[in-house]
């Protein structure tokens, strides 16, 4: 499921070489957790809007699609994500448990309970797959956001020139999938570091 969806459409800079655009894509986000660690308004206003603006922020310069809901399945291997048409209900749904979940945790949680909750979050939007295209970095940027809210450091979940780590990370996904969030929990408690420690 982390692999990049089918060759993106036409893009704005008009781009040919996947290595360049890759490039941009890599700056868009880095843009964005920039963004996040400088400029966001914390405490967060989880929303659909917000997903939506990340995606739009990392992306946008490249894609007129970007922030913009997926019309099609794309293709992710052998997983089969939701019809298109059910994406924006999966979504709000998405958020309305994400801030159930918000209420449900104490005054001061403990790292287990963010853990918990990013994992969560994590595992959901990469399953909604609600974009054409970076689905994998928007749902890793939305968990650095939380991870940042709640008063961690940045998340990495994997580096893409590590193998090991990503076929960790996505065998986590996979158990998720098959609604086992400890391991995906476990690999996001072992980098969650205080702000500032």
């Amino acid at each position: 499921m982390g692999h990049y969806t089918d060759a993106p459409e036409d893009n704005l800079l008009g781009l040919t070489d996947k290595a360049a655009l890759n490039e941009q894509e890599a700056l868009g986000v880095t843009r964005v957790e920039r963004y996040l660690l400088e400029d966001f308004d914390y405490p967060a206003d989880l929303s659909v809007s917000l997903l939506q603006d990340l995606h739009r922020r990392a992306f946008g310069h490249l894609y007129d699609w970007a922030g913009r809901w997926r019309t099609q399945v794309p293709n992710v291997g052998a997983y089969l994500p939701p019809p298109a048409n059910r994406v924006p209900q999966l979504l709000y749904e998405f958020v309305d448990e994400l801030r159930h979940r918000q209420t449900q945790l104490p005054d001061v949680p403990a790292e287990a309970h963010v853990a918990g909750l990013l994992a969560y979050a994590h595992h959901r939007l990469v399953a909604i797959h609600p974009f054409v295209n970076g689905n994998g970095r928007t749902a890793r940027l939305f968990t650095n956001l939380l991870a940042y809210n709640y008063g961690y450091q940045h998340v990495g979940l994997y580096h893409r020139k590590n193998g090991e780590e990503r076929a960790q990370y996505l065998q986590a996904i996979r158990q998720a999938d098959a609604y086992d969030l400890g391991p995906l929990q476990a690999l996001i408690s072992a980098q969650l570091r205080p702000l500032g420690g």
